[in-house]
């Protein structure tokens, strides 16, 4: 395919990302964003670039890939807040600390950055937490980056290529064919955004798109999860590393081991609200914590203070040392694959190309997904 210019639908990280590998490659990039800005789950997650929890193969492959590309991006855009602080996954039980011990030596450990650490070693790597524990599992490859700055700091970079077009306010609600058989997508005000290429990166918008595209989508894998996150005013202390608890083990596929089966007996908010911790803290000093996921749809428009209040314990036993006040609370959604996919991506017609459904994985693989796709769009 000639370069040429690419109509990118949706604002979010991966929208963005890939609008950012068309400009590298050369090609002008029409932008199109429904909202006046994105407001969804690209600015609702914590920032981690979060390699050590992929599934090993594939998965983890595009994870090394994407943080490569994080760092690169960072090189050029500073303000998206790149930190390559990794991570700690702490330890409080003797059956954890041995799946952790398992973890690290796996063939993959060293392209995780993984290393086992005694309860000191966790003081030593990061002395906020003060809070009882046996020991942790370190990943040096895991990094974060400020998910309210991410998006605006990439689109000032896009704009000094002067081959870059931001429109928000521009929902696409059907792609159809313009003169000479190229793609045009067409807003709800009727306007049409001709290219060589449509791309839609249209994050958890499952529906309202008509033609082909609503047709693939309807019958995609493809569902929601609702998440639950909050932040605290400015700690007292940096933090040097994101954290997690050892819950966070049944979920990250790269904990898929033998080991698993011996963890304890989950608390019942685990089990019925798929509860882990994870904490990182923003560069103005507050901490992003969470979270929940929760698949049954209709989703409650209201939150559960209950899950807040485990999610503060939580934090509180690891770092050993009260949180400071709680200044937001929100809930997320996002799209993830229901078969083996990393991330759905289909051809609906020439030039014509969805992709969706990274689910919790969207801020780490976004570069690497991007330069997927232009790859295969570009062959």
């Amino acid at each position: 395919m000639d370069a040429h210019r690419v109509v990118v639908v949706g604002g979010g990280i991966l929208g963005t990302m890939h609008a950012l590998e068309a400009c590298r490659r050369g090609w002008e990039v029409v932008h199109l964003e429904a909202d006046a800005g994105p407001r969804r789950a690209s600015v609702r997650n914590f920032g981690l670039v979060w390699v050590s929890g992929r599934a090993a193969g594939p998965e983890l492959d595009l994870a090394v890939r994407a943080r490569e590309l994080w760092e690169q991006l960072a090189a050029h855009s500073p303000a998206v807040g790149f930190r390559p602080d990794g991570s700690l996954t702490i330890a409080r039980h003797a059956d954890e600390l041995a799946l952790m011990a398992e973890a690290a030596t796996q063939p993959d450990a060293a392209a995780r950055g993984f290393e086992l650490l005694d309860a000191d070693g966790v003081r030593d790597v990061n002395p906020s937490v003060r809070g009882e524990q046996l020991g942790g599992l370190r990943c040096s490859r895991d990094a974060i980056v400020e998910p309210g700055l991410v998006l605006g700091a990439l689109r000032v970079t896009l704009e000094a290529t002067g081959r870059y077009r931001w429109l928000p306010r521009h929902q696409v609600v059907d792609v159809g064919t313009a003169g000479g058989g190229r793609p045009v997508a067409v807003d709800q005000l009727g306007g049409r955004h001709e290219g060589s290429a449509v791309v839609l990166c249209i994050g958890d918008r499952l529906s309202g798109l008509g033609g082909r595209i609503g047709a693939a989508l309807a019958a995609a894998p493809l569902r929601k999860c609702r998440l639950q996150m909050l932040q605290t005013a400015p700690a007292h202390e940096r933090i040097t590393t994101a954290l997690a608890d050892a819950d966070s083990m049944r979920y990250y596929p790269a904990f898929d081991l033998p080991g698993r089966a011996g963890l304890p007996e989950p608390a019942a908010t685990t089990s019925e609200a798929g509860m882990q911790l994870l904490l990182v803290q923003r560069a103005a000093g507050g901490l992003t914590i969470g979270d929940t996921h929760t698949y049954d749809e209709p989703f409650d428009f209201a939150v559960e203070e209950r899950l807040y209040d485990d999610l503060r314990a939580r934090a509180e036993a690891v770092l050993g040392w009260p949180l400071p006040p709680v200044v937001r609370r929100w809930a997320g959604v996002y799209t993830g694959v229901t078969d083996d996919r990393i991330y759905y991506r289909t051809t609906i017609d020439d030039g014509v190309v969805v992709v969706t459904g990274p689910a919790g994985r969207g801020m780490t693989l976004s570069p690497a997904i991007a330069e997927e796709t232009w790859e295969e769009l570009t062959r």
